[in-house]
């Protein structure tokens, strides 16, 4: 082969090679951190729920436990224990996150006003535990045993993710601000039914799925304007359902909101793609509706990233 050949070939070979591997990053998968699953849910096994995820396309899973199961208020006499969904506690989300270490995350979580709350979720938080949830109990959520949550989370610098439902769990989401305010280093995470009602303006508490265009000026809205430190988890059938009743308000809400809002699946099925799976919807959501790649980005990945330092 002539010296000018060789070079062309090898030219060619090499923009061929470079190509190649363009096409292969361009082809793979992007990552998405999902901070909201549970182990146990609804009796679904580890393996259904790891197949689950990798389904989904989530690359980077938080494992959210209950707390322990006691009979006292604020688990509504044990009717709510396992979360309300037969979700498992603290030490099944440390060892499965503990043997999937490259796809796994875990929190810390108690039922707030048992008299070791705080001592046993920080030893889960000395073990590596990324945030303090889901708390998801009968409480008001400025009382002295959630301030006491609150406060360890400031010493531990980790997000606490609150289930808000009207009458059911964490009372007194219009006094939330009092909290936001006397604890500005805690990263909260709203969630849930009353959570994101509340980007209406006109929203009725009672109503867990409202529909119809949204009137801007919800408490929710104005909390994540307002407050640095208030975040919100885009999880669930309470997230989807917020994201799909008037998608010219989700559109600016999204852009508004881009550096504030987290993905979260919260699903309890066992496939990992739409239409079954909630999860995977609000992630198509999320695609189509976001007003730039970077947006999405942000929302699926990049936001979690950052707040939970992963």
């Amino acid at each position: 082969m002539q010296r000018r050949d060789f070079l062309s070939a090898t030219t060619s070979g090499i923009l061929g090679l470079a190509i190649d591997r363009r096409i292969g990053a361009e082809e793979a998968p992007e990552s998405i951190i999902d901070i909201h699953q549970h182990v146990g849910y609804q009796s679904r096994t580890d393996a259904a729920l790891i197949a689950h995820q990798r389904a989904m396309g989530a690359t980077m899973t938080v494992l959210l436990p209950a707390g322990r199961p006691v009979v006292r208020p604020s688990t509504h006499e044990g009717a709510a224990n396992g979360l309300e969904a037969k979700c498992l506690g603290n030490d099944a989300c440390f060892r499965l996150a503990r043997a999937n270490k490259r796809s796994f995350r875990f929190g810390a979580n108690e039922v707030p006003d048992l008299p070791d709350a705080t001592a046993e979720i920080a030893r889960y938080l000395r073990q590596g535990a990324v945030i303090i949830a889901e708390q998801k109990f009968g409480a008001e959520c400025d009382s002295a045993d959630m301030q006491r949550i609150y406060a360890l989370a400031a010493e531990n610098r980790v997000p606490v993710l609150m289930h808000w439902q009207f009458e059911r769990f964490n009372y007194g989401f219009e006094r939330f601000y009092t909290m936001l305010e006397k604890f500005p280093r805690v990263n909260f995470i709203g969630h849930a039914q009353t959570w994101w009602g509340n980007i209406d303006k006109n929203h009725d508490q009672k109503v867990m799925y409202p529909k119809g265009p949204v009137t801007p000026g919800g408490l929710t809205d104005r909390y994540l304007s307002d407050y640095g430190n208030i975040y919100g988890d885009l999880s669930a059938q309470s997230g989807q359902n917020a994201l799909t009743r008037d998608e010219d308000f989700t559109r600016d809400f999204l852009a508004r909101h881009q550096s504030k809002l987290l993905f979260g699946s919260d699903c309890t099925d066992a496939i990992g793609a739409a239409p079954g799976c909630i999860g995977a919807q609000t992630i198509a959501v999320v695609r189509r509706l976001a007003p730039s790649k970077a947006v999405e980005r942000r929302l699926l990945h990049d936001n979690a990233k950052r707040l939970l330092a992963l």
